[in-house]
């Protein structure tokens, strides 16, 4: 009989480090960060990588929680949406979906905001139309798109004029 030995992953999500016990190598990150560390802000949604609001970023990048396994973030920095804000004060995207109303139910609001820091980051927003096509990994049940791309757009400090809001908001 041989002993089972339990893998441990060495994550850095938000700045901090944590020392995990894994209880599967297939475990990803979503589930891990969730369940391990308590970290709820990444939702799961389809759990398909269909619906974006599982997004993080790994080492600045933009990946789909549910999609990566756990021990791929190992030695790699993982960004949730519990740490956009700095020091108590909330990430001008956080900011700029309260000031245009680009959430109503709130469930994918954390994948959104991930997704729209990445745009933003990225160099892809630019216009309301490349900010459409750069943010169509993230679905809204709500259809806040209008909202979204206007809180995206004010903050890459582009006109927030043509967002589509035929019938909505601008």
């Amino acid at each position: 009989m041989g002993t089972s030995l339990q893998p441990t992953l060495y994550l850095t999500v938000n700045g901090d480090k944590y020392e995990v016990p894994a209880p599967d190598v297939r475990a990803t990150l979503l589930d891990t960060l969730r369940e391990r560390l308590g970290l709820t802000g990444a939702k799961k949604g389809c759990d398909r990588g269909e619906c974006g609001a599982c997004t993080v970023h790994l080492d600045g990048r933009r990946v789909l929680s549910c999609l990566t396994l756990a021990v791929a973030a190992q030695d790699a920095e993982v960004a949730t949406v519990e740490g956009l804000a700095t020091d108590g004060e909330l990430h001008p995207m956080q900011w700029a979906f309260h000031d245009n109303d680009a959430f109503q139910c709130g469930f994918c609001t954390p994948g959104q905001l991930m997704s729209a820091v990445a745009c933003v980051r990225e160099g892809h927003a630019s216009s309301p139309d490349e900010i459409r096509e750069w943010m169509s990994g993230n679905l809204c049940r709500c259809a806040a798109y209008p909202q979204i791309t206007a809180a995206i757009a004010k903050v890459a400090g582009i006109a927030e004029t043509g967002t589509g809001t035929e019938g909505g908001r601008s």
